[in-house]
């Protein structure tokens, strides 16, 4: 994959309500004006659940619903951090003393993650302060990956305020690295989407190295997202980091079973490469070495050969090491079964025969089992969110994200929407009144969106530094223009944009 920078387009501002808003917002709050702002959208993963930090592919696509920062890089040395939701609070510290505390999940720890990542990464000590506004309309705890949203908006926000440049990838690798701060040991698909997505497209992610290749999504069926209305926050809660480590313990001891050096195996993904043997084999494999029921400590030091103070201090995490089992077997089961769901869901999308829908929706379904029943990372809420909405015409529904609460995902034939939309709010929503106010973000259609945009009105488009000196500026009379460093800007969308906008006499195209 190229290693490509941010290309250049111009819209009007007052074209943009929530800008605006945003704007007099941030003006409201720090008596001056932003100076560029930042999106990154949230994503839904269609297919390949907990597979990313096992090392395999999975098949997400950013959503419409994003996070949005206003920007004003300021003289002294302080980061002033503000959200337009008021039940989170407003947040100061020392831009070069950055501390994340991982026993607390406060919203502003994820914008620390994407300023720590890229402080770190250039070795910078000393750094430019700045007011920023964050925005949000991804619903909190959802599984729609609103925190990532954050940490890769902070990232670039960090890029852009220093004036220093990467690439799309190299930026996606930095902040999901980085958001492991806060003591979750993701994988990497939410940072590549927010990066890599396209508008009309899903991508598959793949990892070592960091690429993502387009899959055309049938056009007679859409993707509706509909919110359990549970929350789960994963740096809140031990359920996905444990289920990390099962992984890890469970790729261990299947190596050490097939006469693998295991002590350096970290991913299930690594234990298929090293054998050379097909995902299908896989699971024969895991059949074979592992049994179901639960692994003591104890069990697990005698399979590796290890004492229990190895394994506390070698292998278990700080957030793991207190606890007693861990289920290999069922793990492994999910994650070798996963990854070979989303290859097949990416040959039916190439291959579009007549009953794709069909065939992507049991493979969404077969999905869904697993992660209930194998990887255990439902809950009550959403088996009967996914009953309703298979009930309603869906031919295929799961949970999407880490679980436990969030969102379900479901495939539905394009014909059919207006009906499942109505008869899934009157089946489920109707029934819960705190949802009621929230239902547009509760349950919607979605189509693939674009990836992150950095946005800005400066004088003449700044040159990259100048956001170092906080005297630079918009110069008073200009016309606020929106200038959009895009990380993707499709041909497309590039000769709308000169036809809408020929006449500005800064447009790029």
């Amino acid at each position: 994959m190229a290693a490509e920078e941010p290309a250049t387009r111009q819209v009007q501002v007052a074209e943009h309500p929530r800008l605006l808003k945003l704007k007099e917002m941030f003006n409201s709050k720090f008596g001056s004006t932003p100076k560029f702002y930042v999106r990154a959208p949230g994503r839904v993963n269609i297919i390949g659940e907990h597979i990313d930090y096992c090392g395999y592919s999975v098949l997400p696509m950013a959503v419409e619903q994003d996070m949005l920062i206003a920007v004003e890089p300021v003289k002294t040395h302080t980061l002033h951090l503000a959200n337009t939701n008021p039940l989170y609070p407003d947040f100061s510290t020392s831009a070069n003393d950055i501390h994340i505390d991982k026993t607390k999940p406060l919203w502003h720890n994820y914008f620390l993650c994407g300023f720590k990542g890229i402080q770190e990464h250039f070795g910078l000590s000393k750094l430019t302060g700045m007011n920023c506004l964050v925005d949000g309309n991804i619903p909190p705890g959802s599984g729609l990956s609103s925190s990532s949203a954050l940490v890769c908006c902070a990232g670039l926000v960090t890029l852009t305020v220093l004036g220093m440049s990467l690439s799309k990838v190299e930026l996606a690798e930095i902040c999901a690295k980085s958001e492991r701060y806060v003591g979750t040991e993701g994988g990497g698909m939410d940072q590549s989407i927010s990066f890599l997505a396209e508008e009309g497209t899903a991508k598959l992610i793949e990892f070592s190295p960091l690429r993502a290749t387009d899959v055309k999504l049938p056009s007679g069926a859409v993707f509706v997202i509909a919110n359990s209305c549970v929350e789960m926050n994963k740096a809140a809660t031990s359920h996905f980091n444990v289920r990390v480590m099962e992984c890890r313990l469970a790729a261990k001891v299947l190596a050490k079973h097939k006469g693998l050096q295991w002590d350096k195996v970290l991913r299930l993904e690594e234990v298929q490469t090293k054998l050379g043997i097909s995902l299908e084999e896989m699971l024969l494999v895991t059949e074979d070495a592992l049994h179901a029921e639960p692994y003591s400590r104890e069990e697990i030091c005698r399979c590796l050969g290890i004492s229990l103070e190895e394994l506390r201090t070698q292998i278990l995490s700080p957030n793991t090491q207190d606890e007693l089992t861990f289920k290999l077997y069922q793990r492994a089961k999910h994650v070798y079964s996963e990854a070979a769901r989303v290859l097949q869901f990416k040959q039916v999308c190439e291959e579009a025969p007549a009953n794709s829908v069909q065939l992507l929706g049991e493979l969404m379904n077969q999905s869904h089992r697993s992660c209930r029943d194998m990887y255990e990372c439902s809950c009550p809420e959403l088996d009967q969110l996914v009953d309703i909405c298979r009930k309603f015409g869906a031919k295929g529904s799961r949970l999407t994200g880490a679980g436990w609460g969030g969102c379900t995902v479901s495939i539905v034939p394009a014909d059919m929407l207006s009906s499942f939309l109505t008869n899934v709010h009157e089946a489920y929503y109707q029934r819960n009144s705190s949802s009621l106010a929230l239902q547009k973000h509760n349950l919607f259609a979605t189509r693939p969106g674009e990836c992150m945009l950095q946005m800005c009105w400066p004088d003449f488009c700044m040159k990259p530094g100048d956001f170092n000196d906080p005297e630079n500026g918009t110069k008073e009379g200009l016309i606020p223009l929106l200038v959009l460093l895009t990380l993707m800007t499709p041909p497309c969308v590039q000769m709308l944009l000169c036809m809408l906008l020929g006449s500005l006499k800064y447009l790029t195209c």
